[in-house]
């Protein structure tokens, strides 16, 4: 169509081109709101931000300091010029991790590093006007839920032994101390002139010795008669098992052994009980293996998977630092469960093909003594930001294991465990002197040469507790022998320090 002078109507394209910029302005709008928005703060602690790698070289860093105030860590002038990290406490390197311009960052430092630097949790507003600030960073410190003297202590009881000790809060996750022996000295990785040297050094540990495993969190091992607790739950939480419970045919297998699908379990820790047919707080008191294969039984493979997963078994615990998870069955939670009956029977009292990281089995102590509820772990209790902003972690609840009435008669057996007639026998030295303690020793046994791993976990005191305890010594024999008497020095100390 033609106007008057035979020019062509421009109006509706030029309406169209209007309405395609308009289209295309609003997608450019809602893309730069996504990114500036709803993603920034993914976007500002992604490892490789340049604004997280450019502070992590020139800025100033937050440090970490223990529940008292103690510094962990912290920014020093590196004789190049530059900062770097000094850490004060070799306990602490498997928490703490290290900040290495060369070799990146690991453990907490790397979790909060762009906290630590200043970029990390703000508000929608903050993050943009960060952008148009001459200095955007505002570096914060973190406040840990860890006692250095605590740690300092379970360090030191685990001596030049391999192994891994986790102390836990009951009532909140709160971590008091989490420790993993061997370990190294952080300062020689961030140090610019030693650290290729230091770190090929640890490259060259053999695997059973590496310094570089986090025991505490990623080592996985045969729980022994530890494990037994996790049975209880399973068998106590699913009516399986109640109090008064007893297997009439337990007493004779002690003897002969009890025989499943053709095999025979052996148990030949206490013929002191002669033919007496021991019930739930008896059997646990005695670590009876046949009780506990027979419970396991009864209780099934699909209830002890429901149990062991409801304490987290069968994936990673959310936690500030990476985890492995713990498997009940071959070394994974796959839905087919057991090959047999025997694996089940084997299992159920800790042996077979069932591996725990020392982290999960502190949290079976903890919902034990926690009347049932598993508390999420956590490291970090504050983030203070030089501003003078405080961020608090509040503790989160993870899952109901059990009712608390349930875990009063398994709190009820574990302290029988430690100061019942023939218990303290097996954990008696775990007791704090004048504190009602309530644990399970265990001895996982591991084929071939060698002494056992020696286990126990643990808490007190029993009516209120305070600290609950998992503790490994690895290849260091029964578990009264090692494990037993370091918790119950442990805990003794820890309740010291509180008063």
């Amino acid at each position: 169509m033609r106007g008057q002078g035979g020019a062509p109507r421009i109006g509706g394209s030029i309406m169209r081109v209007a309405l395609a910029l308009l289209v295309m302005y609003a997608g450019l709008a809602g893309g730069l709101t996504y990114w500036q928005v709803v993603q920034a703060q993914e976007l500002t602690e992604a490892p490789g931000n340049p604004l997280t790698l450019a502070a992590s070289r020139t800025e100033p860093r937050g440090r970490i300091l223990d529940s008292r105030g103690t510094v962990l860590a912290r920014n020093i002038e590196g004789e190049d010029g530059l900062p770097r990290r000094e850490y004060s406490f070799l306990a602490t390197t498997p928490i703490i991790g290290y900040k290495s311009v060369r070799f990146g960052a690991t453990g907490l430092e790397s979790t909060y590093d762009a906290e630590m630097v200043g970029l990390g949790r703000s508000s929608p507003a903050e993050r943009l006007l960060r952008k148009f600030r001459s200095d955007p960073y505002d570096p914060q410190d973190l406040v840990l839920s860890i006692d250095a003297r605590l740690q300092g202590r379970a360090f030191d009881l685990l001596g030049g032994d391999r192994g891994a000790v986790v102390a836990i809060e009951p009532a909140t996750g709160r971590v008091l101390a989490m420790v993993s022996a061997p370990t190294f000295n952080a300062n020689l990785i961030v140090d610019p002139a030693r650290a290729e040297a230091a770190f090929a050094q640890l490259n060259e540990d053999p695997p059973e010795a590496s310094r570089l495993l986090n025991r505490a969190t990623q080592g996985r091992y045969t729980p022994g008669s530890v494990f037994k607790i996790v049975t209880a739950i399973a068998a106590v939480g699913s009516g399986a098992v109640d109090a008064d419970t007893v297997y009439e045919e337990q007493p004779a297998a002690e003897e002969d052994g009890l025989r499943v699908e053709g095999f025979r379990i052996r148990d030949g820790h206490h013929t002191f009980t002669g033919n007496e047919a021991l019930n739930f707080v008896e059997a646990t008191e005695v670590s009876c293996n046949i009780y506990f294969a027979l419970a396991g039984l009864a209780t099934g493979e699909d209830d002890l998977f429901e149990w062991s997963r409801r304490l987290g078994f069968g994936s990673r615990i959310p936690f500030e630092l990476p985890t492995a998870p713990s498997f009940v069955s071959g070394g994974t939670q796959a839905e087919d469960g057991f090959d047999d009956s025997v694996e089940l029977a084997s299992a159920a009292y800790g042996q077979g093909e069932t591996f725990v990281t020392p982290l999960q089995m502190a949290l079976v102590a903890q919902a034990v003594a926690n009347d049932g509820q598993l508390m999420k772990p956590k490291l970090v209790d504050e983030l203070r930001a030089e501003s003078g902003s405080v961020r608090t972690l509040s503790p989160e609840s993870l899952s109901r294991v059990t009712s608390a009435s349930q875990a009063a008669l398994i709190q009820e057996a574990m302290q029988a465990a430690v100061e019942g007639e023939f218990g303290e026998d097996f954990a008696g030295a775990a007791k704090v002197p004048g504190v009602p303690t309530a644990g399970k020793s265990g001895t996982a046994e591991l084929g071939g040469e060698g002494e056992p791993h020696s286990w126990f976990i643990g808490f007190a005191p029993v009516e209120e507790p305070q600290i609950a305890v998992a503790v490994i010594v690895e290849r260091a024999g029964f578990g009264r022998e090692r494990a037993v008497p370091l918790a119950g020095q442990l805990m003794e100390t820890y309740l010291d320090l509180a008063e």
